[in-house]
């Protein structure tokens, strides 16, 4: 394949690691920072959901958790039809650092996508993360 296959962003956060753990892995978390509401049953199998008041539901089947340094789910591609079943994988690794935590997040799966889809759906999640690591801040800062 000719493009990359993951999106990695790393962010330092001025918060410890269990603040931003619960950031990502509650229904509460998430529903502040990344979507308008959402609903998490947080073990290996279980579902996700988040909704936005302007657009879209993402369904999210939860891979890893390994409190409160791994967090791992599966979602659709975006550009694909609802009922298409490749997915791609997003996780999420938290390291101490300081009184704070060095926040990864790998959103890997691009490569089997055809060209056309390819870089809808790449170039709109490598910008979607970036945006919504910053807003994971901003909440994390405001709490």
């Amino acid at each position: 394949m000719g493009f990359p296959d993951r999106i990695e962003r790393t962010v330092e956060i001025a918060h410890p690691p269990g603040q931003v753990w619960a950031a990502l892995t509650t229904a509460e978390g998430l529903g502040a920072w990344f979507g308008d509401e959402a609903t998490i049953d947080l073990r290996p199998g279980g579902t996700a959901r988040m909704t936005w008041t302007d657009g879209p539901t993402a369904e999210m089947r939860v891979e890893r958790v390994e409190e409160p340094t791994v967090f791992g789910f599966t979602w659709q591609i975006y550009g694909l039809p609802e009922d298409d079943p490749r997915r791609t994988y997003v996780e999420f690794t938290l390291e101490s650092v300081g009184a704070g935590t060095r926040l990864t997040v790998v959103e890997s799966g691009f490569a089997q996508l055809p060209e056309d889809v390819y870089r809808k759906a790449y170039d709109g999640n490598a910008e979607g993360w970036a945006k919504e690591l910053g807003e994971l801040v901003a909440y994390l800062d405001a709490g």
